[in-house]
């Protein structure tokens, strides 16, 4: 085998706090490379002086990844294999990356992962929702409008609704949340692997009512999970029934919002749920 065939690009994650949860595996490839990305190089060299590396870096993040493309195909084409950081977690998990290793795959490059921390299956893990089946959503629009017209598009979804949520937007996110969704379990995940970690458990507006009580809360980077509705058992009124109805009515010429409504006074449930199974109908043809 050639040694350009040898270059691998490594997908390395890294801690999302505790340094602790670095993978042997991770340090010996850190070691080995003959350069590192690095979302944010400056944090990374904070990481590589406590393993006592010393491993040329470049900044590979959202502004900049589509240009450093060749660079770091040109060091694969070299020999030079190259290790992908985030500044914490799993790369290409709401973090850059995902232009590099579609175009350096799509080139044949090889592409190898390295496991480890990652914020969304560590809250997981700890948060006591259904996990058989989840989807994340990363973070949600800035801006509260956006914000809550996505969350109420996710309101008849069943499974587990996963989110990331920065400290400054906290509290308007759950009252959104609370708004588009209704009382459903919550859970947060706060300052995962940090020294003040924290679980915090409740509906969405009772977790707003805790913040303002104890501004402390609403401290540090957030997972936010949030139960899926509740699944309706066929034959009693679910399901199959709902379907059949919106079905019926959209053919009659009823509008969404008015099969919604109708749907929502027969068989019981939100408004906002019917209406989006409604919408899903409609966009179906």
């Amino acid at each position: 085998m050639s040694e350009q065939n040898l270059a691998v690009l490594y997908v390395v994650a890294t801690p999302i706090g505790n340094l602790q949860d670095l993978s042997p595996r991770a340090v010996a490839v850190l070691g080995e490379v003959s350069r590192v990305a690095a979302e944010d190089t400056r944090h990374t060299a904070r990481l590589l002086r406590y393993l006592g590396l010393q491993v040329p870096m470049l900044s590979l993040h959202e502004h900049n990844e589509a240009a450093r493309v060749e660079q770091i195909d040109a060091c694969l084409a070299a020999g030079e294999s190259v290790a992908l950081v985030s500044d914490a977690g799993t790369p290409l998990i709401s973090d850059p990356g995902f232009v590099l290793v579609r175009e350096l795959r799509d080139r044949g490059r090889r592409i190898v992962p390295i496991p480890g921390a990652c914020a969304l299956v560590a809250a997981l893990s700890a948060a006591g929702l259904p996990t058989d089946r989840f989807t994340f959503h990363g973070f949600l629009p800035a801006k509260s409008g956006a914000r809550r017209a996505q969350l109420e598009a996710l309101a008849a979804r069943t499974e587990t609704l996963v989110f990331y949520e920065s400290p400054h937007r906290i509290r308007d996110t759950l009252a959104d949340i609370g708004a588009a969704l209704g009382e459903r379990d919550l859970v947060l995940g706060r300052e995962l692997t940090k020294t003040f970690e924290t679980f915090l458990q409740g509906s969405a507006l009772e977790l707003v009512a805790r913040m303002e009580d104890d501004p402390n809360q609403a401290r540090g980077e957030f997972v936010v999970m949030v139960a899926g509705a509740p699944r309706r058992e066929k034959g009693s009124g679910g399901e199959v029934e709902g379907e059949v109805l919106l079905a019926a009515l959209l053919a009659e010429g009823a509008g969404v919002k008015q099969a919604a409504g109708v749907a929502s006074r027969v068989l019981g449930g939100a408004r906002k749920a019917w209406y989006a199974r409604a919408q899903a109908l409609k966009d179906a043809g």
